[in-house]
């Protein structure tokens, strides 16, 4: 069975790798349990400069199904005070 698979490259604003780790030790339950509704398991890497998410779901279906969680949506909000976006 062949599974969708993404991967993103993040780079956290300056100063901010402590916090951003602090939020993903402490995840949501709730954005955890969307997830695992979705089937989407995820792993986020550190090189020291930047992050490196990969993700994986059984179909691209149940990873844009994922997206569509309002969770998601806070979570997202509350990431960008960590991370370098398009809208900074």
């Amino acid at each position: 069975m062949r599974m969708y698979t993404i991967s993103l490259k993040l780079k956290p604003k300056s100063g901010c790798y402590a916090a951003y780790k602090q939020a993903h030790d402490e995840l949501w339950p709730e954005l955890a349990e969307g997830m695992t509704q979705c089937q989407v398991s995820m792993s986020i890497g550190w090189d020291g400069e930047s992050l490196f998410l990969f993700a994986a779901a059984p179909t691209e279906a149940d990873w844009l199904r994922s997206r569509q969680d309002p969770v998601l949506q806070r979570w997202n909000a509350y990431m960008a005070d960590f991370l370098e976006t398009d809208d900074a």
